[in-house]
């Protein structure tokens, strides 16, 4: 609204709509609300089995953001700048869509779709995300070349869970990038997967970085998650 992109004639709160803002973990499932606020994710006790979604919501902005943004609002947005996207791509996270006749989840990549786009319908709410358990291993890097409550130049999330390595890279492109290829190579070969990452991701270059020094940072920082959940 402020940018100009859109100019409603009606908004609605959705604040007051009971069980919006619940965070719950149900058979080893993690949910969040989508009223949610990031300093909930990050503080809650029934986060605490998931450490790396705690971490990664913890690096958002300041506290004073972090009161007010919610889970489901940084997802519906679409931002490619954000934090949570990539750590929930690569924990295997799905978002509950509902609409007055039908209820259906979708993974992240299949939610957000480009700059500010994303799949939901025009009579579709997102209501809520739903974590997997932990993986064996789950670590979020974030780089920022500005300054500490920046959003990131370039945010990495890895995961391995047993010999299956899932690496995701965010705010570099319009979704978060992951090559299912390159990390069949395996956890062991962090050198080659991080070359491999910086080698294939088409980055864009705004006011955090260069597309070029996207790349060489991509590089650096996937091979360093990757060593962290070999």
């Amino acid at each position: 609204m402020n940018q100009g992109f859109i100019d409603p004639q009606v908004l609605l709160s959705l604040g007051a709509v009971d069980g919006l803002g619940r965070i719950a973990a149900v058979d080893g499932e993690l949910r969040l609300g989508a009223m949610a606020t990031h300093r909930a994710v990050e503080r809650a006790p029934e986060t605490v089995p998931w450490p790396v979604l705690r971490r990664a919501f913890s690096l958002v902005a300041s506290p004073r953001v972090r009161n007010v943004a919610t889970v489901g609002g940084v997802l519906a947005d679409a931002d490619y700048a954000s934090d949570p996207p990539a750590v929930l791509t690569a924990l295997g996270a799905r978002a509950v869509l509902r609409s007055a006749t039908a209820e259906r989840e979708v993974g992240i990549a299949e939610l957000i779709r480009g700059y500010y786009e994303t799949c939901i319908a025009p009579d579709e709410l997102l209501v809520e995300v739903r974590v997997p358990a932990q993986p064996d291993a789950a670590v979020y890097r974030k780089f920022r070349s500005r300054s500490s409550e920046d959003r990131p130049c370039v945010a990495v999330a890895a995961v391995r869970d047993g010999d299956d390595l899932r690496v995701v890279v965010g705010a570099v492109a319009e979704t978060p990038q992951h090559f299912p290829d390159l990390c069949a190579l395996g956890a062991r070969r962090a050198a080659e997967i991080g070359q491999g990452y910086g080698e294939r991701i088409e980055p864009i270059a705004d006011a955090r970085g260069s597309a070029a020094y996207r790349r060489r940072v991509t590089a650096v920082e996937v091979r360093r998650a990757v060593e962290e959940v070999a």
